[in-house]
């Protein structure tokens, strides 16, 4: 579930992180980075679990209106498609899902006002009446509704990010990219699986993971030599008014060009150039594009990089 452009994300934060702390200690970074990208696996099942909460609440909703003392006809006999939906009672006995909550203790316990805030914005949703107006009643309806409801309005929505980006410093960055991993794992989902669907992997495969751990150790273990580098290229710059992302930025990049042979050098470039776009200056993609461009061609030029 985590890609290369989530972890370059991470391996930038704790890389600017270690340079800003005074306790520059390796392992304890390293081990800061690996604890990031935990949390966002952690995000990717709460996503998930916001589906169950859900239609927990409105469960207990239906069930409370019953049990008034004199309920009314449509509280006694009220439309209960979406407490129904097959899809989220898969998604609550996901055999995967249920061993990672009891294994990582994530759950929305003692956060009903969220839940019940998600909750309304679909309950008022243009989404949610054609739902119940669909005469389509199968599993496949069902699953449709929520990857819509995902799509459209847990997706984007301001308040929801909002939240959850109080709810831990470390999901700032993260809450679109997990969202398109959760959509993908909606749309897998299969009824014939059951509770045995399979989830995403925290990795793709042991390459993924090794990439984080290596990009991170040789950005700081080389950074010395990296940065030397680089400033030879910034003569015609007043390093002090250079942003220090910029350099992180460009540091790391150049990690990852001197010591992952199979990623093309424009891919690098690329990714970190529009990485600048965001955590760093306006003007920083045009700036860490020509330098990296000038070191690049130094390091051919003697020798010290063969790849295109």
């Amino acid at each position: 579930m985590i890609n290369r452009i989530l972890i370059r994300i991470k391996v930038l934060q704790i890389v600017y992180a270690y340079y800003q702390n005074g306790n520059k200690d390796l392992k304890t970074a390293e081990n800061e980075l690996l604890f990031s990208l935990q949390k966002s696996y952690d995000l990717y099942h709460y996503f998930l679990l916001l589906i169950v909460e859900t239609t927990r609440l409105q469960k207990r909703v239906l069930d409370n209106r019953k049990n008034k003392y004199v309920p009314t006809q449509e509280e006694l006999n009220p439309n209960t498609r979406f407490v129904d939906n097959r899809f989220a009672a898969q998604v609550e006995a996901n055999e995967s899902l249920l061993a990672y909550v009891k294994d990582n203790g994530i759950s929305w316990n003692n956060e009903e006002d969220f839940v019940k805030s998600v909750l309304d914005i679909i309950l008022n949703s243009d989404i949610y009446a054609d739902y119940l107006a669909d005469a389509n009643d199968s599993y496949e309806a069902d699953r449709d509704f929520w990857r819509i409801v995902f799509k459209k309005l847990i997706c984007g929505n301001e308040e929801i990010e909002s939240y959850l980006e109080d709810k831990s410093i470390y999901w700032n960055d993260d809450i679109e990219i997990v969202q398109t991993f959760t959509l993908k794992t909606i749309k897998k989902f299969s009824e014939k699986e059951g509770s045995k669907q399979p989830l995403l992997p925290m990795f793709k495969d042991q390459d993924d993971q090794e990439f984080a751990i290596k990009l991170f150790r040789q950005s700081l273990l080389k950074g010395s030599e990296y940065r030397e580098r680089i400033q030879k290229h910034m003569k015609n710059w007043e390093s002090e008014r250079i942003a220090n992302m910029d350099q992180i930025i460009m540091q790391v990049a150049l990690a990852e060009i001197m010591n992952f042979p199979t990623i093309p050098i424009n891919v690098s470039l690329n990714e970190y150039i529009d990485t600048a776009k965001y955590y760093s200056t306006p003007k920083s993609g045009n700036f860490i594009n020509g330098i990296l461009d000038s070191v690049v061609t130094e390091l051919k030029n003697e020798r010290l990089l063969i790849k295109d």
